[in-house]
């Protein structure tokens, strides 16, 4: 596996590199966005760690760049930002970026990121012809249109089905209200993100009667504060 370490600072370049090179990782690094755009087309990395914080043109500028060119948008990329930037993850995220991780981390962080997000993009290949999809106990039916929880089956509305359809089919992947809306509804639907806020409480109060004490069906979709939702696949 090839990665691209933007990041203008080496001291952070090389941590970054030694820690995947450690792991078995390939890597290419770029101090500035204009060689980020330069090697994420000639290399075709399969997947791209992007600073925010870059001399020549911000990291959000190079996301938009590159998830508008066909040779590069399908790159997952990973942000790397400063904790306070959450409008900057928002505004990233909606460009087309996969995942993000705040400033200071940990290489064990670094690490779990960078594999959760090649294994997504794994998965998601695998499952987008399959006609069922399962995260923890729950399973979607899509040839069907049902929705079972350890095999008892549950009565979701058409929105509430295919807001869970689209979070399982990116399983840990964070998305913001209008990613959601967008995917599910279409760019141009006239609907506010609060109305994302109800469904996903309603699907989770359709939930909550599979919560154990080992176990809370309700945690399903987790809320990201600030920023949205993402369906994990480990509940507690």
């Amino acid at each position: 596996m090839k990665i691209l370490i933007v990041d203008d600072e080496e001291p952070i370049r090389e941590l970054i590199k030694y820690n995947l090179e450690k792991e078995g990782f390939h890597t290419i690094t770029a101090n500035n966005a204009a060689q980020a755009v330069g090697f994420s087309k000639q290399e075709s990395p399969d997947l791209i760690l992007l600073d925010l914080m870059l001399p020549d043109l911000s990291g959000l500028e190079v996301c938009k760049i590159l998830k508008k060119d066909s040779l590069t948008a399908k790159i997952p990329i990973i942000m790397v930002t400063a904790k306070t930037e959450v409008e900057d993850v928002v505004a990233g995220l909606e460009l087309g970026a996969d995942d993000y991780i705040t400033k200071p981390f940990s290489p064990k962080i670094l690490i779990a990121r960078t594999n959760s997000v090649l294994r997504r993009i794994k998965l998601s290949q695998t499952i987008s012809n399959q006609d069922s999809i399962c995260v923890s106990k729950l399973k979607i039916n899509i040839k069907e249109h049902e929705i079972s929880w350890d095999n008892t089956n549950i009565e979701f509305s058409a929105t509430e089905f295919a807001i869970l359809e689209f979070l399982a089919k990116n399983v840990n992947q964070v998305f913001t209200r209008q990613q959601i809306i967008n995917a599910v509804k279409g760019t141009d639907y006239p609907v506010t993100e609060r109305s994302i806020d109800v469904q996903i409480l309603g699907i989770r109060k359709k939930l909550e009667q599979f919560n154990t004490q080992n176990s809370n069906a309700s945690n399903l979709i987790c809320t990201i504060r600030g920023i949205g939702y993402r369906m994990q696949d480990k509940i507690n």
